[in-house]
């Protein structure tokens, strides 16, 4: 008899993976049960959890629980009480089943079942600008052509350059609203002093400089959408107006006390985990709440290296490189090593990288982007412009991997650090892959 339940789909199948669930053993809500059919479940405080303990001695966003092979990761979300194993405290780890976890004044119990479920497909290998034909990519295009019906606020997270931009292209394209204005705003990227002009608007004269009146995001995006990227970077002092605007679809420009009405979806992303930044306060529980309606996570390239092939030959179409090039980029063996390089910068490394080689007409390796010392081996066949061009690029990207990691990828802190300027970081960072 087969312990294997298939999910009702159509198309392509999802992945499978192994079910687990959790059982509350101690405290308020002993006898709960979470036993869904998901690959994660979010245990807290708030009721916007998947497991809602209502516990005060469990922090609003705990742990969060995700099946992984045949294992349960555990991570810790900076909760206030930690989150325990016995008498160790978990920041992240591999849960092998049967264990037992304190969350303050609470115990869970963790079981993995013999069962799989294969999760929902999706029957195309793109879905907008966005290419895979690996099975997680199957189960994200079937998220997608549901969210693209709804109207629901989305909040999309990944790893940086995993493609949210285009994410949230697609969702709007393939929506109700595509043949409306799709209006991005960056928030990291824009000096906080006028980000609030810039979401909306302002009238002459309400600061040194605003010469005239200017439409803000808002009201540009009034009938289609609006992607408001790194919202993770938004400074808590504006966070409240956001609120407010999010809520009633109404904005006042700065230096007006005229409302003006809004008709508009958002999405929003980012690279952290913005419950964690609520459990340590710098972003707002009621912003994240009402942000978070939906819930999209988009895979790491090396969770997905079976993509790769289709990948490459996608991109160095975009790319338009010659007939000559894209032979040479697209030979089984140089994809392979493409495939098995570590691409932490993900697809948008990954396309940077191609670049390069069509610019050069090289297959150059992947480990020419990997962190490199200057003054070390260096491969004299090349031209020197090359291997200049290399060394230069690896350690200016060993150097921008390092300040991110140090400044927690806070690119304002990062830029402090560095002592550079914010814009000339973010355009680093993008030339590097790494945003």
């Amino acid at each position: 008899m087969s312990l294997t339940t298939t999910v009702p789909m159509s198309g392509r199948a999802g992945r499978t993976i192994r079910r687990f669930h959790v059982t509350v053993i101690s405290g308020p809500a002993k006898g709960k049960v979470w036993a869904e059919v998901a690959q994660r479940c979010a245990v807290g405080s708030h009721p916007s959890n998947d497991l809602w303990i209502a516990d005060e001695t469990v922090s609003r966003f705990h742990c969060e629980l995700a099946i992984v092979n045949d294992a349960v990761r555990v991570r810790d979300l900076g909760s206030r009480n930690a989150t325990l194993l016995g008498d160790a405290a978990l920041v992240e780890a591999l849960l092998v089943g049967g264990n037992t976890l304190a969350l303050g004044g609470t115990r869970l119990r963790i079981d993995i079942d013999p069962g799989e479920v294969t999760l929902p497909g999706f029957e195309r290998s793109q879905f907008g600008d966005i290419v895979g034909d690996s099975a997680i990519m199957a189960e994200v295009f079937s998220q997608l052509d549901k969210i693209a019906r709804s109207d629901a606020t989305v909040l999309i997270y990944g790893e940086t350059g995993t493609g949210k931009e285009g994410t949230a292209q697609a969702i709007h394209d393939a929506s109700a609203r595509a043949s409306g204005p799709f209006v991005v705003v960056d928030c990291g990227a824009i000096p906080s002093s006028l980000l609030e002009a810039e979401l909306f608007g302002h009238e002459a004269g309400a600061f040194t400089g605003a010469v005239s009146r200017r439409i803000g995001a808002f009201e540009q995006a009034s009938g289609g959408t609006l992607f408001l990227d790194e919202i993770g970077e938004l400074p808590i002092e504006l966070q409240p107006k956001l609120l407010r605007a999010l809520e009633s679809r109404e904005i006042r420009r700065v230096g007006s006390t005229a409302v003006v009405s809004c008709d508009l979806r958002f999405i929003a992303a980012t690279n952290r985990d913005l419950r964690a930044e609520v459990n340590r306060g710098a972003f707002r529980a009621d912003l994240y709440y009402r942000l978070a309606v939906v819930r999209l996570a988009l895979p790491a390239l090396r969770e997905r290296r079976e993509d790769v092939p289709l990948l490459v030959r996608t991109l160095l179409a975009r790319l338009e490189a010659s007939p000559t090039i894209t032979a040479k980029l697209t030979e089984p063996a140089y994809l392979e090593v493409l495939a098995a390089a570590a691409w932490p910068g993900n697809v948008r490394e990954l396309r940077n990288h191609l670049a390069q080689c069509a610019v050069f007409g090289e297959c150059m390796p992947p480990s020419a982007l990997a962190p490199a010392r200057l003054g070390g081996d260096v491969d004299a066949s090349q031209s020197y412009e090359l291997a200049r061009r290399q060394a230069l690029d690896a350690f200016e990207r060993s150097y921008l991997m390092s300040l991110l990691e140090r400044t927690h990828g806070n690119v304002a802190a990062a830029a402090r650090s560095a002592d550079v300027n914010r814009g000339y970081l973010y355009r680093m960072l993008g030339r590097h892959g790494l945003r």
